[in-house]
């Protein structure tokens, strides 16, 4: 005897038909006749009254009924506690992109705090590149990324596109426009971005940008980082194209203007190793669409 035949015995019970509770468990109505015939066999009685309609258990089906019930709710239970006591002491250290705890990551990652409240969690700045080698290495679970880097050794999922604003100083010729603004508009400006590595990383997302429009700006700066590009901007020196939840960072006499081009967004990623087995990735997702349906973001569900 086994769980299964207890989960088919009680469904029956239940729905007090067999057909019906074979539409449930999602399997024929033969072979659940055949499982329940085994099963009074081994137990040596009718646990059915064969022809009664809505069918009914007999003194000895309804006895097994109840104690079929509390060995399903223990096993239930003890599976739940070992899956908390096995959760106790793991870390899932998740690598992101800087722009992003601006957005909605920080009640993401909340989200799944309260979801799973025995795993540790460990984030950990990384740009596009660093998180592909961590996660390569095993140095991170996941990540949150805005980079498209393919490698054979992790899946990327897309989870959404983001619009991209562009922070100019508030006595810029721009600031004050009613209107988005064109790439065409700064290709003479002095543009930030960051981070400075080459290859393949945001800074190069931006500059990719202006070549898809046959535009390349002539003063094009890679910083350290987000805050820096932002704090040259503040300072009067030059313009920075970054993602619209970038705008919750008030830096004082910048002013954030939507971009008119329809290819200016940045994409946002969940990405895990090719031999993750979802272990990480199902709850994460959960978490993330979540937070979208509360917010109404629209979003294609992908299948992890």
């Amino acid at each position: 005897m086994e769980l299964r035949h207890l989960r088919y015995f009680v469904a029956v019970v239940e729905a007090q038909s067999f057909t019906k509770a074979a539409e449930k468990l999602f399997i024929a109505q033969p072979p659940l006749s055949r499982q329940i015939q085994n099963l009074e066999l081994e137990l040596g009685a009718p646990l059915f009254e064969r022809g009664s309609r809505p069918l009914r258990t007999t003194a000895v089906g309804h006895f097994f009924y109840q104690q079929a019930l509390k060995l399903l709710s223990n096993a239930e239970e003890i599976k739940l506690i070992t899956q908390r006591a096995g959760m106790t002491e793991r870390t899932i250290q998740l690598g992101y992109s800087s722009s992003l705890l601006c957005g909605l990551l920080p009640r993401i990652i909340y989200l799944f705090r309260q979801q799973h409240p025995n795993l540790n969690v460990k984030l950990i700045e990384l740009n596009g590149m660093e998180q592909i080698k961590a996660l390569k290495e095993g140095r991170v679970d996941a990540c949150f990324g805005r980079v498209r880097i393919s490698d054979q050794a992790v899946k990327r999922v897309l989870l959404r596109e983001e619009r991209l604003v562009v922070a100019v100083h508030s006595s810029h010729a721009l600031a004050n426009l009613r209107r988005a603004v064109s790439l065409a508009e700064l290709n003479d400006e002095q543009i930030f971005a960051y981070p400075p590595q080459s290859g393949l990383g945001y800074a190069s997302h931006v500059k990719s940008l202006f070549l898809e429009y046959g535009l390349e700006p002539k003063r094009f700066n890679a910083l350290d980082g987000l805050q820096q590009a932002l704090g040259m901007v503040a300072a009067g020196e030059g313009v920075c194209i970054v993602p619209e939840c970038v705008k919750m960072m008030q830096f004082r006499h910048v002013n954030y203007l939507p971009l008119a081009d329809s290819a200016a967004v940045s994409p946002i990623y969940l990405i895990v190793r090719n031999d993750d087995e979802g272990r990480y990735a199902r709850p994460l997702f959960d978490c993330v669409y979540q937070v979208y349906d509360l917010e109404a973001i629209e979003y294609d569900r992908r299948v992890f």
